[in-house]
């Protein structure tokens, strides 16, 4: 322990974690150039290149273009993951949710997202509770 002192183990942990904070973000930008859905196949090449390349400048580009995007399409893929529940909304007891319900399902209806047959059959489980 004397040829390593105290604020070495310190340092050493400090810059371990920061690797690991930067892989993490890394990782996340290339999933995201993956899932994002407005580049076209040759951009995401270019900016999977770049950031591969070139990593804490391709990073600080990818942020400062597509930063807004970024959370845009985080908060719609969390959006997306409460349908997989279920096909039909469940009725819930809060006061002004039943009318939340009604109106999101009719919203749905009048977006092509439900069917008539699935409309009907969502508003009569919907009501039946």
């Amino acid at each position: 322990m004397d040829d390593y002192p105290l604020l070495g183990i310190f340092w050493t942990m400090l810059i371990f974690f920061l690797w690991i904070m930067w892989f993490l973000i890394v990782v996340h930008i290339v999933v995201d150039i993956f899932r994002n859905e407005d580049l076209s196949g040759l951009a995401k090449a270019g900016w999977l290149l770049l950031v591969l390349l070139l990593p804490l400048l391709g990073v600080a580009i990818y942020l400062i273009v597509q930063g807004k995007g970024i959370s845009r399409r985080t908060g719609h893929r969390g959006y997306r993951g409460a349908s997989d529940l279920g096909p039909y909304p469940v009725a819930t007891s809060s006061s002004g949710g039943d009318v939340r319900e009604l109106e999101r399902l009719a919203e749905l209806h009048r977006a092509g997202a439900l069917s008539q047959a699935e409309f009907d059959h969502a508003k009569h489980r919907f009501l039946a509770y």
